[in-house]
Order: C-alpha cells, then sequence, then structure tokens
C-alpha cells in the first residue's frame, strides 16, 4: 500500500539467516526503525545499499511467487507473502517497542502478546482496506447485534484464515517458542457463555470469508459471565480475568463515543415534537476487533462498546473533604453497565442493569449505523433510502430496543414524522429467534421500562396501538371474544386498557355492524371521543365492550419483548426446522396468522475454520487427501465425497489413527485440569453446553448411575461381557442464581468423586466434570469424542450447534428428535444416529397425563432414584434434585422436562451404543458419515440464507 516505508540500520552488511538467528535472539545487533508496521522481505542488490520490496496482504493473496533466488523475492512487489525472518522481526520489534511487559526474558506470555501485536499488524492493513471500500462503495451492509460473541482465542484462527501457520511456527522457532504453547497464553475472550454467543462468532467468520459487507455489535464485558471453579462443594463463581493483561486484539477508537441516556422526562414542542431531557447519561466508547476471513482480504470488525462519564462527573470536591464513594458514583454507576455478562435479575437492581445494558448495546449502535449512513450519503440524505442501505438484524430478543430507539432517532433527532419512522424501522430490522423458553422470550416491567426509558414507552405504546388496529383490521369486531383472545397474546403490553381511540371503534362497531372497519382503523383519531349526550345511550354497548376487555389490577403490567420483535421488524426466523415450526404453529401462531410472509427458517451452522480445520488438523489431512480438494474449508458440501470411501479399510485405518491421536490429547487435558487419569482405549462419552434442566444433564448423570449400580451388582467378568470401558465427560456453567441447575452440576461432581476412585470398577467408568468450560475446551474435547448427547426434552432446543461440531468431526450423536438433532439425523443416515425418547408434539399431552396423576414410572427410575438416596455418594441431601423428578404438579416438581419418562429409552438406547461401540469396523464407519453427512451445517450456508433472503446484501470483494 502506499506510504509503508522502511529504514533500516544493519550491524552486518549482508546477514545470512543463521548468523541473522544468533544476533537477533543475542544481542539483538539487528535493528529497524518501522515508520509504519507491516511485515516484509528485503531483497539483496549487488549494490552496498538494500533494495526494499514490500509485499502487502492487502494485494492479491493468491499469486503464485515468479522467481526465488536464495530464499529471496526478487520478482514485482504487487503481492505480500511474509516468511519467518522477517515474522520474527515483527514478534521482536513488538516485544521491545510494544512494551506490554518489562523488558527482561522473552517467557512465553510475552511472546503471545507480541505474536499478537504482529498479526494484528496485518489484520489493521486488510481492516483498514476493507473498510475504505465499504465507504468508496457505499453498498447495503448488514450489522448483526448481539449480547454476546462466545469467540474463544484469536491467535491461532487469525494466522490460519490469513494462511501463515507455517510461517509463524518458524518463526517461533527461531526465537525459541512453540507457536501451540505461545497460542496456549491466551485467554478466551469472556464475551458470551453459550451457542448464541458461539454462533455469533461463527456468523462473523462466516461473512468475512463469503466477503459479505457486515459488522458485528456488541458489549465489552469486563468480568464476562464467571470463572468457573469445581470444589467439593460443586460450582462455584469468581470474575472472569481475561483483561488483566490486556487484549492485543482490540483497538480502541477514543474518537468513537456515543451519549447514552437513562431515566429523565419527555418534554413536548409547540410544533409536537418530543424531546427527552435530563436523566442520568454516559458515554459509550468503541473498541473495534478484527475479524478476518479464510483465504481473502476481507477483514471485518466486530464494535465493542464499553461506557464511561465525562471527567467533569468525578466530584473533585467530594473527594477533597473525604466523601469518596459520592465523588466516583457517577463513574462507577456508568462502568458497572459493562461489568458482567446477564448480572443477576433477582433484584430490581438486577433488573434494572441489565435493561440498561441492553439500551447501551443499541443506543449506541444505532447512532454509529446512522452516522454512518449519513456520511456514506454525503450532503443529500434520503431517509427513504436507510433500508436499501442498512440491514439490522437482533440476534435474539435482547436488542429488541433497537426498534423504538431508531424511531426515536429519526423522530426526535432527524425530524421525520411517525408514518416515516414506523415504516423506515420496519423494513430495516429483523429478529432471529433462540428459544421457546417463556423466560428467555423476555418480559419488562412497565414501570421500570418507564422509569429507565419514559420516550421509549412512548413510542411502545404506539407501536402497541398501532398492532391493536391490525388485529382489529384482520379479525373484525363482531365475535368480541376471539378479537379479545388475540388482543391478550399479541398486544406488545400485557395487562393494559384498550386506547380511547380503540375503545371508541369498538363501541362505535357495536352500534354500526356496517362499519368498515379497515378504513376505521386506519382513520381514528385519539383525541376523538364520545358527545357526552350520547353517553346514556351507549352506556350499555359501552359497558359491553368494557367487560370484554377488563384487566386484571392484581396482574403486573408487562412489556412483552418478543412481541415487539415480531411486529417491529420484516423477517422472523427461527433457527431449525422444527424449531422455526413450532415458531409458525405455536410460540407466534397468532403473528404467523397475521403476517405469514414474515416467518422463515435458517437452520444454524458453524465455522469449518476453527470446528475442523484448525482444531483437528490430523483429520482435515486426512479429509482433503480422500477428497481430492482442500476446498472443503469454504465448500462443505465437498464432504459428501467421503461417502463413497465410507467402508474402506486403508481410510478406515488411519481415520482411527487420528481420532486415537486426538483422544491422547484429551487424556493429557483431563488429567492436567482435573487430576483424573482416564484410558484412551475408552469410549469418550461426552455432553458439554450450558447447564439447564431442559438440556438434562440430570438424565445423563442419572444413567450413568444406573450403570455404575449394574456394574456394582455384577462380578468382573459381568462386567466386562456387558459393558465397554467408557469414560463419562460433562462441561458447563450453570447461572450463577439458578440453584436447581448448581444441584445438578454438584451431583456429576460428587458422582465422579465416587466412581473414579471404586477400585472395583476401575477403567471400566470414569466422571469427569471439566471446570470452566468455553470454547478452547471444546477445540479439545469435540476432535476426541466417540459419542455427543443432545439430550433435550424434544421441542426445546431451538438448535444446537454443538451437535454440529461433533458431526463435523466423526464423532456419534446421540439424542432426541430435538432442534438440529432431526436435520443431522436426515444427512448422517438414522442408522449413525442414536434416537431415543418422546416427540415434540407428544410433550404437551405427556405433560397433561402427568398433571392427572397417569403417569407409571419406570422400575428402573425409581431404583435409581432410591440408589441416590441411599448416600452412596456422599453425605450431601440429594432429596430437592429427585423431588424434582416427583409429583404430578407444583412448582419445581412433576418433572417437567420428562426425565422419568425418556428414562427407560435412554437407557436402552445407550446399550445400543455399547454394542455398536464394540465393532470398531462399524464404529469407523458411522464416523465418516458423520464426518460426511455434516455438509449442511457450515455457517457459510446460513449466511448465505440471511444475505440472500433477509438482508438483501451482495458479496463485495476487495480487488
Amino acid at each position: 500500500m502506499a506510504g509503508l516505508r522502511l529504514s533500516w540500520t544493519c550491524a552486518h552488511s549482508n546477514p545470512e539467516s543463521s548468523k541473522f538467528l544468533s544476533r537477533f535472539t543475542a544481542e539483538s545487533s539487528f535493528r529497524c526503525t518501522w515508520t509504519r508496521l507491516p511485515l516484509f522481505r528485503t531483497s539483496v542488490s549487488s549494490s552496498a545499499r538494500r533494495k526494499l520490496c514490500i509485499r502487502n496482504v492487502a494485494n492479491d493473496q493468491q499469486k503464485e511467487l515468479k522467481e526465488r533466488v536464495n530464499g529471496e523475492v526478487v520478482d514485482d512487489c504487487d503481492t505480500f507473502f511474509p516468511d519467518s525472518e522477517s515474522i520474527a522481526a515483527s514478534i521482536k520489534y513488538h516485544s521491545e517497542f510494544t512494551p506490554s511487559f518489562s523488558p527482561e526474558g522473552f517467557g512465553l506470555s510475552k511472546a503471545f502478546y507480541a505474536t499478537a501485536e504482529s498479526v494484528r499488524d496485518m489484520l489493521i492493513i486488510n481492516w483498514n482496506a476493507t473498510y475504505n471500500y465499504y465507504e468508496k462503495m457505499n453498498v447495503k451492509q448488514a450489522y448483526y447485534l448481539s449480547m454476546e460473541f462466545l469467540q474463544g482465542r484469536a491467535l491461532l484462527n487469525a494466522i490460519g484464515n490469513l494462511e501463515l501457520s507455517g510461517a509463524y511456527a518458524d518463526a517461533l522457532r527461531m526465537l525459541g517458542c512453540n507457536l501451540e504453547e505461545v497460542a496456549e497464553q491466551e485467554s478466551d475472550a469472556a464475551l458470551g457463555n453459550g451457542g448464541l454467543g458461539r454462533l455469533a462468532s461463527c456468523f462473523l467468520d462466516s461473512l468475512a470469508t463469503l466477503n459479505y459487507p457486515a459488522w458485528g455489535y456488541g458489549l465489552r464485558y469486563k468480568y464476562g459471565l464467571f470463572k468457573q471453579l469445581i470444589t467439593k462443594d460443586g460450582q462455584e463463581e469468581v470474575a472472569e480475568n481475561w483483561l488483566e493483561m490486556g487484549n492485543p486484539w482490540e483497538i480502541p477508537r477514543n474518537d468513537i463515543s456515543y451519549p447514552v441516556k437513562f431515566y429523565g422526562e419527555v418534554i413536548s414542542g409547540a410544533d409536537g415534537s418530543k424531546q427527552w431531557v435530563g436523566g442520568e447519561n454516559v458515554t459509550a466508547v468503541a473498541y473495534d476487533v478484527p475479524i478476518p476471513g479464510y483465504k481473502t482480504k476481507t477483514t471485518i470488525n466486530l464494535r465493542l462498546w464499553s461506557t464511561k462519564v465525562a471527567p467533569e462527573q468525578f466530584d473533585l470536591n467530594s473527594f477533597n473533604v473525604g466523601d469518596h464513594a459520592n465523588a466516583y458514583a457517577a463513574i462507577k454507576k456508568a462502568e458497572k453497565i459493562c461489568y458482567v455478562l446477564y448480572p443477576g435479575d433477582e433484584s430490581l437492581e438486577g433488573k434494572t442493569l441489565r435493561l440498561k445494558q441492553q439500551y447501551t448495546l443499541c443506543s449506541a449502535s444505532l447512532q454509529d449505523i446512522v452516522a454512518r449512513f449519513e456520511r456514506r450519503s454525503g450532503e443529500s440524505v434520503d431517509w427513504e433510502n436507510f433500508p436499501e442501505k442498512v440491514a439490522v438484524q437482533m440476534n435474539d430478543t435482547h436488542p429488541t430496543l433497537c426498534i423504538p430507539e431508531l424511531i426515536r432517532i429519526l423522530m426526535d433527532v432527524k425530524g421525520l414524522s411517525w408514518k416515516e419512522a414506523w415504516d423506515i424501522t420496519r423494513r430495516t430490522v429483523a429478529y432471529t429467534n433462540h428459544t421457546v423458553l417463556p423466560e428467555a422470550l423476555e418480559k419488562w416491567s412497565f414501570p421500570l421500562m418507564q422509569e429507565l426509558f419514559p420516550r421509549h414507552v412512548q413510542i411502545i405504546e404506539m407501536i402497541d396501538k398501532e398492532l391493536i388496529h391490525s388485529i382489529i383490521a384482520q379479525y373484525g369486531t363482531k365475535d368480541l371474544e376471539l378479537l379479545q383472545q388475540k388482543l391478550k397474546k399479541m398486544r406488545i403490553l400485557e395487562n393494559f386498557e384498550l386506547p380511547d381511540s380503540v375503545m371508541e371503534l369498538l363501541v362505535k362497531s357495536a352500534e354500526e355492524p356496517a362499519v368498515d372497519l379497515v378504513e376505521e382503523a386506519e382513520s381514528i383519531d385519539e383525541e376523538s371521543l364520545p358527545d357526552k349526550e350520547d353517553e346514556s345511550e351507549d352506556k350499555v354497548t359501552v359497558n359491553k365492550v368494557d367487560a370484554s376487555f377488563k384487566v386484571d389490577p392484581k396482574h403486573p403490567r408487562m412489556i412483552r419483548m418478543a412481541n415487539l420483535s415480531v411486529v417491529g421488524g420484516h423477517a422472523v426466523n427461527g433457527v431449525a426446522e422444527i424449531h422455526s415450526e413450532i415458531v409458525r404453529t405455536e410460540v407466534f401462531s397468532d403473528f404467523y396468522e397475521l403476517w405469514p410472509e414474515k416467518f422463515q427458517n435458517k437452520t444454524n451452522g458453524v465455522t469449518p475454520r476453527r470446528w475442523i480445520r484448525f482444531c483437528n488438523p490430523d483429520l482435515s489431512r486426512i479429509i482433503t487427501k480422500w477428497t481430492g480438494t482442500e476446498h472443503w474449508v469454504t465448500d462443505t458440501e465437498k464432504l459428501a465425497i467421503l461417502r463413497k470411501f465410507a467402508d474402506n479399510e486403508d481410510l478406515q485405518s488411519i481415520w482411527k489413527e487420528a481420532r486415537r491421536r486426538n483422544k491422547l490429547k484429551v487424556v493429557s487435558f483431563l488429567e492436567e485440569k482435573t487430576g483424573y487419569l482416564v484410558s484412551p482405549d475408552a469410549m469418550f462419552d461426552v455432553q458439554i453446553k450450558r447447564i439447564h434442566e431442559y438440556k438434562r444433564q440430570l438424565l445423563n448423570i442419572l444413567g450413568v448411575v444406573y450403570r455404575y449400580k449394574q456394574m456394582k451388582e455384577m462380578t468382573l467378568e459381568e462386567r466386562e461381557a456387558k459393558f465397554v470401558p467408557r469414560v463419562c465427560i460433562f462441561g458447563g456453567k450453570a447461572f450463577s442464581t439458578y440453584v436447581q441447575a448448581k444441584r445438578i452440576v454438584k451431583f456429576i461432581v460428587d458422582v465422579g468423586a465416587t466412581v473414579n476412585n471404586d477400585s472395583d470398577i476401575g477403567d471400566l467408568l470414569k466422571v469427569v466434570f471439566v471446570p470452566d468450560y468455553n470454547v478452547s475446551v471444546a477445540e479439545v474435547l469435540i476432535p476426541g469424542s466417540d459419542l455427543s448427547q443432545h439430550i433435550s426434552t424434544a421441542g426445546m432446543e431451538a438448535s444446537g450447534t454443538s451437535n454440529m461440531k461433533f458431526a463435523m468431526n466423526g464423532c456419534i450423536l446421540i439424542g432426541t428428535l430435538d432442534g438440529a438433532n432431526v436435520e443431522i439425523r436426515e444427512e448422517v443416515g438414522e442408522d449413525n444416529f442414536f434416537l431415543f425418547g418422546a416427540r415434540a408434539h407428544e410433550i404437551a399431552g405427556l405433560r397433561k397425563e402427568r398433571a392427572e396423576g397417569k403417569f407409571v414410572p419406570d422400575p428402573r427410575f425409581e431404583e435409581v432414584k432410591d440408589f441416590v438416596r441411599s448416600g452412596v455418594f456422599g453425605p450431601h441431601n440429594y432429596e430437592e434434585l429427585m423431588g424434582s423428578l416427583e409429583g404430578n404438579e407444583g412448582f419445581g416438581r412433576a418433572d417437567y422436562f420428562l426425565v422419568g419418562k425418556d428414562f427407560p429409552s435412554y437407557i436402552e438406547c445407550q446399550e445400543r451404543v455399547d454394542e455398536a461401540y464394540r465393532d470398531q469396523k462399524r464404529w469407523t464407519k458411522m464416523s465418516i458419515l458423520n464426518t460426511a453427512g455434516s455438509y449442511k451445517f457450515s455457517s457459510d450456508r446460513t449466511i448465505h440464507e440471511y444475505a440472500r433472503d433477509i438482508w438483501k446484501i451482495s458479496p463485495l470483494l476487495l480487488s
């Protein structure tokens, strides 16, 4: 690129590689002064002066080098291919001149930060080129808003995407380091918790790889969710320290900040305009994280917001008189917004903080998006064109305040009318639903929302009124009972009286059945009221309407965020076929009846770069060899080629060897993290995901307990004949205030402590809970897993993405027909998926039977509960945990998630698993077919569908 210059000061005129190394690592007599810091390669001429040739990654990376002489490039300087020596120089430069550490020594931590800074230099070059190109071309851009981005470590992913893994490995060897050891120094970014955040990160990877113009927006959490410790008492939480040593990937943008307001009041102007004034003000400051694509120059952006206040908010007078807490109260109040992901919301303070987080994300991001639109538009800004240039995707309901916030900006700041702002917003925003669980659909207290966001509540009331008129126009007013049912289920405002304008319409309609309801709904004026002289005549009619639409004064008034998301956007999608069907027919069935064109399915996917190419290099090389191409990394349909070789003995042999090497890594990892030593010859049976009752880790561990009990009742010979050796591995975090989930973690830990120290059982059964499960842990466990459990209650898991990662790595799944399991089973083949349990359409009936006292538990289930209660797993009282599986009704009881119902089917299915695993030829074939059948589950495919169907954007390839 223009403007890149280098000046050199060399102690030796023509260093050879070995001399370079000795000087470099010893006395550092090789020195360079960088005007701007790219990685570089030098060309030696016959003259005394050096000829410098800079090859930039912002040019064509795919072009072949024309000629090499003694390892030096001598062709034209249109492409940049850094070699190990220039990379080593860059790392050394950063270790000395980007001082995150003291100058003494070059330890692994210092090596990591210097290496990361070196990689970031290249990413910034590409990031700037991408950003400038988007500005120049002014095409439509998608913006992905999510409260979570579960990225994992970035170093190996970045250099892998840049195709520099070998060069960086060599460079670090020159410096006396090992690339893998250096990479392990990186902390996982604590910006997410579960599948929601990991999906968002996979999407960013695919967006960059596919060259789509898009950005991500999130919050920069100082302490993440929490760091999980596993002790004899179960799970303990401490603050995550991922930012303690700084984050080498982020780029502070101190020039990009936006005001964010809470509380205050709304004042009306003489012209009817509204202004939100007063209240509490904070500033959202941008931190950018470059996201590189694979084998492309495109590097997109994840913009994270951190919160602060202006320095004058520090009360110096109070501080000087000793009132220190009051002096910095405003600063702490602002900073804590971005302290923790999902702060506990049992208290009013916790609820308030969560809402502040959500609004900060929405407000700062939309102000940034609007500013970018205005800048790209030049002197003439056409707001009608906003949806043609901007697509905003809300990842679940957390960013729902985007809808009233965009309307507020357009109306109150930019001067548009309600009709214009409402139309623009509905054409701009789209919503991805990730759950059918009521608590995750989010409802917020109306009084709290009104206190925090008085202007937004006014706008939400206007949206609710628009929705009511749409419902009346659709269903009419003749059947008041039907209308009442529709409004009760569909309104954004829950337990609210109807607006006066709507009541007038209903009364008038009852008196004049012939009224044109559609025309009336569009023309009604909320200021107009019935004439006083007509009140007595209309009294009976009014009372009748009032009685039909009365509210319960004992029930709280709430705002339904999921309903607002559906009403305020142009598209709603589920994330797996079965989930999208449930969204259409159950969760939002009334909205689907009203607006069927809004509803779509977009089955989730995972990036094949991180989840097989980089984390499972042995298997990746085998796939490349047997498919005949490396293009499967971006075109996963080529994985299907493996199907025709599934019975090939040569492939099966090397496939088993590769998987065993991965299992040996798991053995070392488990010993390091937990102290347990397990056998690589055992089946590795894994369930790693967020701890939740619907995901049914409890069903898994009760199955393990039943297995253990059977073993204890057998002779050694009988055990070995009936059971294959198993290592049952669990991992995942229980939310800190989710008591039942934490009981399950404690139970798993206690079972492991007993089973693993039972000399009668030995290596035939082990139970290991891996602490602090995150992306980096998954990258070790998934490639080495034999069996993966995805056993949620049918109809409750929206999709799942870990099931896709396991299948992609040749792991066989046991699961229910839930989420993406349905589609995975179709692709890998029914014989290569272990299926059990009730179906989604049966769940409601089974719960009804339970409530009526008709459920008869299997004797084996009762046997297991009695065994747990016997105290075999220690003195802890598990009565509350076991009691939750009993009874026919009541909160926390009656086995809502059907563990007891599915238990017999589950343990019988596990017997089929044992039988299949004994036949290693059959198991290996199943493994190959799982990888071959995972071709549909790439996030590249998912992103193509989002881009085509929802965002209406096209790839923008840097030239």
